[in-house]
């Protein structure tokens, strides 16, 4: 079997990807080792740039996104028992859009099959070659074999790709933290999301829908789920999200729940030869500045278009600057993400004087019309280059 660009992993970056090299009459072969239905329903990431939202808009799979996504303007720093509103449309003129990831799988996936494009669930790569190159894929209790000119590599942290590319050099910090996450049936206790700094850890409010409740709490990073019943997730989150004026949380049912270790990582360079590596498979990021999915979107993106380049031209140039131009936005989005982890999170190890800081810097943040637009240029993500 033969394609142009075999794709490994059928998430958002992978699928997206493949979408975008169809719209440039590139054919690709997605490889995704799980099962379509546990692709569509895995809980991830649900904040999207405008860069992003637009993105998916140009593809032609903005339709659903449109009519369910929520836009918001602003967002909320709450510490010291008060919120403060950092109103990321007026200081950017750009917004951010709350939509699932699992939403945009299923469109994506829904898309690429209309397309009668080829994504072919429950196939584990098992090797690749990047210069042949050249993947091989067990699908079906059967080994086979997919001839490419290009490899792109968007199979995730723990992925076959990363390990494939010689000589790597990676950068990575562990936080002394983790995050608790649920999901629950209830109608959200804001409009836009809280950042919450407390100092019994850090809380996140945001949304899936006008009826679902996605809020986080900082846990270390070695709890026991299990220890975590309804009623203390419910009790813990009161008491983080309290404010002097009275603020309500509205609790309902959890329907999931998991534990999420923060981590920051950079593997350079993301290409190898023929091999590319986009998204989770080259750089994470502490969810806190919402980046990781968005960039795995401006990963791809840059991707399409050097590829287009060059079944268009034969030219490589855009190629052969691939990895550059990706690690310029994956290195500012690391440390915007390393920076709003470590304003917000209570460290274990902080002494007086570092929390007194803290608190300082994020007095700073709310009081000051610089320092709050460059937050907002960050969060809502910046142009791509």
């Amino acid at each position: 079997m033969r394609t142009q660009v075999a794709i490994i992993g059928g998430g958002p970056a992978g699928l997206l990807l493949s979408r975008l090299l169809h719209l440039q009459g590139i054919d690709s072969v997605v490889l995704e080792s799980r099962d379509r239905d546990y692709v569509e329903h895995r809980q991830r990431a649900g904040m999207l740039e405008q860069g992003t939202t637009d993105a998916l808009r140009d593809s032609g799979v903005g339709e659903r996104l449109d009519r369910e996504g929520l836009v918001h303007h602003g967002l909320e720093l709450r510490f010291g028992g008060a919120g403060h509103r950092v109103p990321l449309t007026d200081l950017t003129g750009r917004t951010v859009t709350v939509y699932a990831q699992t939403e945009i799988v299923k469109d994506l996936v829904a898309r690429r099959l209309a397309d009668g494009g080829d994504v072919r669930f429950e196939a584990e790569v098992v090797d690749l070659d990047a210069s042949a190159p050249r993947v091989t894929y067990r699908s079906g209790g059967e080994t086979r074999t997919l001839d490419c000119d290009y490899i792109a590599g968007c199979d995730g942290f723990h992925g076959v790709s990363r390990p494939a590319v010689p000589g790597l050099r990676t950068f990575s910090r562990d936080y002394p933290f983790a995050w608790l996450g649920i999901l629950a049936d209830v109608r959200p206790s804001t409009e836009e999301l809280i950042y919450a700094h407390h100092d019994r850890g850090f809380a996140l409010h945001s949304l899936r829908s006008s009826t679902v409740s996605r809020l986080y709490l900082q846990v270390p990073p070695d709890e026991d789920i299990a220890a975590w019943s309804d009623a203390r997730i419910w009790d813990e989150l009161a008491a983080r999200f309290a404010t002097d004026d009275g603020w309500k949380l509205h609790e309902g049912p959890i329907t999931d729940r998991s534990i999420t270790p923060m981590r920051s990582f950079v593997a350079e360079p993301m290409r190898h030869d023929r091999l590319f590596l986009a998204g989770d498979a080259g750089h994470i990021v502490p969810p806190t500045g919402a980046k990781g999915l968005n960039l795995a979107v401006s990963d791809v993106i840059i991707l399409a278009r050097a590829l287009a380049e060059r079944y268009a031209t034969g030219s490589e140039t855009l190629l052969d600057g691939y990895s550059d131009a990706c690690l310029r936005r994956v290195w500012r989005a690391e440390h915007f993400s390393y920076w709003m982890t470590t304003l917000l999170h209570a460290d274990p190890a902080a002494s007086a004087f570092e929390r007194r800081l803290q608190r300082a810097h994020l007095d700073y943040v709310v009081s000051s019309e610089a320092a709050s637009a460059s937050l907002a240029e960050n969060y809502v993500g910046l142009p791509l280059e």
